[in-house]
């Protein structure tokens, strides 16, 4: 298993070491032990799985004040997955960070708490698979726009299916201060 650090401290790439043959494949997708060793061992507490098509965006999502980390990855097809640190007081407060995953190149990406979540379908369909810190919560959960102009992400859709919710969207400039999360270091 290689664990490899984006450019947003906290938010990691893991990719798996994969064996396969002409029966399939299989490999390690979480190993605790293994990824403490790099300051990540969360506690999983509940699962998601959703399917979407192509131009579909989901997020800009998140909790608060019941954060949610994610582990995430997809079992069908390609997504652009991102991060956006929206901790107040953090020195990375509105940058972002982006991968590729794919059933294709099976890794995974670490999402920590205080951290908001998209994705965007590259492929014709995908399945995702969320791994959460946190049971969902209705009352804690939020989001951002999508297209916020002072995040200023580069999805590589223009214009995308989205969710009522996700269309409506504030921007994080409008968002109070006792709905985000606090940087601690």
């Amino acid at each position: 298993m290689k664990v490899i650090e984006t450019d947003l401290p906290g938010c990691l790439v893991v990719e798996p070491r994969v064996f396969a043959d002409s029966r399939g494949f299989f490999y390690e997708s979480f190993n605790h032990d293994k990824l403490a060793e790099h300051g990540m061992a969360p506690q999983f507490v509940q699962g998601n799985v959703s399917s979407s098509s192509r131009g579909v965006l989901r997020g800009l999502h998140y909790q608060w004040p019941k954060p949610q980390g994610k582990y995430v990855s997809v079992i069908e097809g390609e997504v652009w997955d991102v991060a956006v640190d929206i901790r107040r007081g953090s020195p990375h407060y509105g940058r972002w960070t982006a991968v590729v995953l794919s059933a294709e190149n099976k890794r995974h990406f670490w999402i920590p708490e205080g951290f908001a979540h998209g994705f965007a379908v590259l492929s014709e369909r995908a399945i995702f698979s969320y791994l959460c810190t946190n049971t969902y919560d209705a009352s804690a959960d939020a989001s951002l726009r999508w297209d916020d102009p002072d995040l200023a992400i580069d999805w590589p859709v223009s214009d995308p299916s989205l969710s009522p919710k996700d269309a409506a969207a504030p921007l994080l400039k409008d968002v109070a201060e006792d709905r985000l999360p606090v940087y601690a270091p």
